[in-house]
């Protein structure tokens, strides 16, 4: 037993404590925030609400041993697992197209540390809900020792000032961020969540792996297709499994689509064939963003492509860039660099041929613009190569940075000005013209040194016999 006055003592100091204890949880049910199991009314519709569930939703894994694909994150040694089974978990970033399982390996990883799970979608999410979040994570931390796992969706919406808000509740440990996103980390979130965060990159899945989700769903009985009558074509899940783009998502709503609005055949059965499957998927989408990784990745591949002398995938990278709605100017750019980088003089044709392509592209506009645009990247890629202009400029350039400077020597300084020939300027300058061949032998800088080495490779070997032959003579 206290005295009396070491007990009022107590009481007082802890008065701030619990009123913080009562004030949260005042304010969580207030607002609603207790999760399912203290909402009666979810609890009692929950099963009607799972069973309603897109099939994408009710065949998702529940372990993270369920989960197919994405072995290199997944897999029994690597640094997730790991940091699973030691139970220490840091903040992760999952960025990877849509469809790859961000969501799914959320919850399971939710669920194999006996987390509390926290969602939210940062296109509807503010910083108010992010400060009630944190606040009964921390409660919970206290009372039951319980961390919090946040998910976020679509992290790269969050502008600084809310991904800031996260900081202090992550460094504290009682709340553990799991962030999803399809733009590349790096481009869209802050320094500092980055570097509190494990960066994990997930790949579209595989056809493979498409093709056993797909078939596992057609299988399980529980909260799958397994209960309906179905005759299952494989060329048809091969098709769902090409034309999904690796995203595993579309590819079960496109089956789900594809059973419930085909009528059962005389025998009963549900005939999923590969028209079907051809009616039940909407027209390809593209993973392309106009200002992110796929942008940048995608016109690299067109310009190695074209540097690499094959016109057709250079053809298939601009084809997806039109038809992501890439902005004409933008490609009639990357062919006219191409042209001067990687062609040069070995045709000097390709350069002329990419900036008409450029102009008639700006004057008429798409979709007609295609078709210079086409040909211009098809010339590029199909003519001879040489970079030698390139690398002289580069060389040049380099030995200018680096202190390597001349002086202009006098004969060749302007002497148009008043005086400039009484300082003599352009004295015993030796015009080209009135020589043979209008060509002399003369110093054009005052120390010699060779930039330009052109190749034996198309116009160019002109080039450099003729530059050869002009070499000798000074020699």
């Amino acid at each position: 037993m206290f005295p009396l006055g070491e007990t009022v003592h107590l009481l007082l100091s802890r008065r701030h404590w619990w009123g913080f204890i009562l004030r949260a949880n005042f304010m969580a049910k207030r607002k609603n925030i207790l999760n399912d199991e203290g909402n009666l009314f979810i609890v009692a519709n929950k099963e009607a609400m799972f069973a309603n569930s897109p099939l994408s939703v009710r065949v998702r894994p529940r372990t993270l041993d369920e989960v197919v694909g994405q072995e290199h994150v997944l897999g029994k040694e690597t640094l997730l697992r790991r940091s699973i089974a030691a139970d220490r978990l840091s903040s992760i970033i999952l960025y990877g197209p849509p469809g790859c399982g961000k969501t799914t390996i959320a919850l399971c990883v939710s669920a194999e540390t006996k987390t509390h799970f926290e969602k939210i979608n940062a296109v509807s999410s503010n910083i108010d809900e992010l400060r009630q979040i944190t606040q009964n994570a921390k409660m919970r931390f206290v009372t039951s020792q319980k961390k919090t796992i946040l998910f976020i969706d679509e992290i790269h919406r969050f502008n600084k000032a809310q991904q800031d808000v996260l900081m202090p509740d992550l460094e504290e440990g009682y709340v553990v961020l799991i962030g999803a996103t399809v733009f590349n980390p790096f481009f869209s979130l802050t320094a500092p969540l980055l570097s509190r965060s494990i960066v994990l990159e997930l790949q579209p899945l595989t056809q493979d792996a498409v093709k056993k989700i797909l078939f596992r769903a057609i299988e399980d009985k529980e909260r799958g297709l397994g209960k309906y009558n179905l005759e299952i074509d494989e060329k048809a899940i091969g098709f769902l499994a090409d034309i999904c783009d690796g995203d595993a998502r579309r590819a079960l709503n496109a089956l789900e689509i594809g059973v419930l609005t085909t009528k059962p055949d005389s025998q009963g059965k549900i005939n999923f064939n590969l028209i079907v499957a051809q009616l039940s998927i909407q027209k390809k989408q593209v993973n392309y963003d106009r200002d992110g990784d796929n942008h940048y990745d995608t016109a690299s591949a067109f310009i190695k492509s074209m540097r690499g002398s094959d016109p057709d995938a250079a053809l298939y990278w601009m084809a997806k860039m039109i038809y992501a709605g890439e902005d004409p100017r933008f490609i009639a750019r990357r062919i006219c660099i191409c042209a001067a980088e990687d062609v040069g003089n070995a045709d000097p044709q390709a350069l002329v041929l990419a900036n008409s392509a450029m102009q008639v592209a700006e004057f008429i506009g798409l979709p007609e613009a295609r078709i210079p645009l086409a040909q211009a990247a098809v010339y590029v890629a199909c003519a001879p190569k040489s970079n030698a202009v390139y690398l002289g400029i580069d060389a040049a350039i380099d030995d200018i940075k680096n202190g390597r400077l001349q002086e202009v020597p006098i004969h060749l300084k302007d002497a148009s000005y008043p005086g400039g020939k009484q300082l003599g300027r352009q004295k015993d300058y030796k015009y080209a013209h009135d020589y043979e061949g209008h060509y002399v032998e003369q110093d054009y800088m005052s120390i010699k040194k060779i930039y330009y080495n052109p190749t034996e490779i198309g116009k160019e070997k002109l080039i450099k016999e003729r530059l050869e032959a002009l070499r000798r003579k000074k020699a």
